[in-house]
């Protein structure tokens, strides 16, 4: 594991103490990418994971963050938020990393990502959740079980990978 990699691991539970609630459509476009950047990221482990688990994570990330785009839909319709197009900047550079890679190396990288980028997006969802908006903040608690499970496949993964 790089520097980098360990000093974000290192800081995303303090990141997740600081977030704070967003405005509805602000959540709603990061939430948007963030499902995008997911999806990408699950397309591609399955196509080229290293192990049966690493394949298995990125269908389950395909198919869990679709399932949030479609609960996500009437809320974009409500605030007049166009769904987002595109990924997240850090995830466009993970997806290069990953083309790189193969084997339990692959695995390794994609689970260490996987465990930063969730990290983030349990701090940003909790905020939301405890944000004075309805609509978002049921959103927001109704995705973080799903959120929290993908945490904890990519720590397992991680596990497996070294």
């Amino acid at each position: 594991m790089n520097r980098k990699t360990l000093l974000a691991l290192m800081l995303a539970p303090l990141a997740a103490t600081a977030a704070t609630a967003a405005t509805p459509q602000t959540f709603l476009r990061q939430a948007g990418l963030t499902d995008n950047s997911e999806i990408e990221l699950g397309a591609l482990a399955e196509a080229r994971g290293g192990s049966d688990m690493a394949r298995e994570a990125g269908r389950m990330l395909q198919a869990d963050h679709r399932a949030s785009q479609r609960a996500a839909a009437p809320l974009l319709a409500r605030y007049r938020v166009r769904p987002p197009v595109g990924v997240l900047p850090d995830a466009r550079a993970e997806m290069r990393r990953l083309q790189r890679l193969s084997g339990r190396a692959f695995d390794r990288e994609l689970a260490t990502f996987n465990i930063a980028a969730h990290t983030r997006a349990i701090a940003m969802f909790q905020a939301q959740a405890r944000s004075g908006d309805r609509g978002t903040a049921a959103f927001a608690r109704a995705q973080l079980p799903v959120l929290r499970h993908h945490l904890q496949m990519g720590r397992d993964l991680l596990r497996q990978s070294r």
